[in-house]
């Protein structure tokens, strides 16, 4: 029996969060001109919630996509990681929606989810414990 890749470290974890939060910032800027141009075109006044709508969906797609497809977005590949259940096989649709939401919830509750891959025995972030995920590293760096 092998053993299960380490897991990469905080620091390289969160300068993956960094270049996520460009590349992101980049597809929210697209999808929210894009959701604007559509809600003029079609009369609405007051697209915000279009626009809001627009951009929830298109983040969930942007992660679960590249999650279900390769369990890596460009920056995990980038800094050499990668998304894989607790017993080491490919994430499917309902774990990577869980992961997206427990996320989502970690990161706006002041980074909590962050804090605890502090003091968690495989350094691993809240949302990746509480829904049977991992990140592990794809090669040493």
């Amino acid at each position: 029996m092998s053993a299960s890749p380490p897991a990469p470290g905080i620091a390289r974890r969160l300068f993956c969060l960094v270049y996520e939060s460009l590349l992101l910032t980049a597809v929210i800027l697209l999808a929210g001109g894009i959701a604007t141009g559509i809600a003029h075109a079609l009369g609405i006044d007051h697209p915000r919630w279009l626009t809001q709508a627009c951009l929830l969906l298109t983040c969930a797609a942007y992660f679960m996509a590249q999650w279900l497809r390769s369990g890596q977005t460009l920056p995990m590949k980038t800094w050499r990681m990668r998304l894989e259940t607790e017993d080491g096989r490919s994430i499917n649709a309902t774990v990577a929606l869980r992961r997206l939401l427990l996320a989502t919830i970690g990161y706006g509750a002041a980074g909590i989810t962050v804090l605890w891959a502090l003091i968690d025995r495989d350094r691993q972030f809240l949302h990746d414990r509480l829904g049977g995920t991992r990140l592990v590293s794809t090669a040493e760096h």
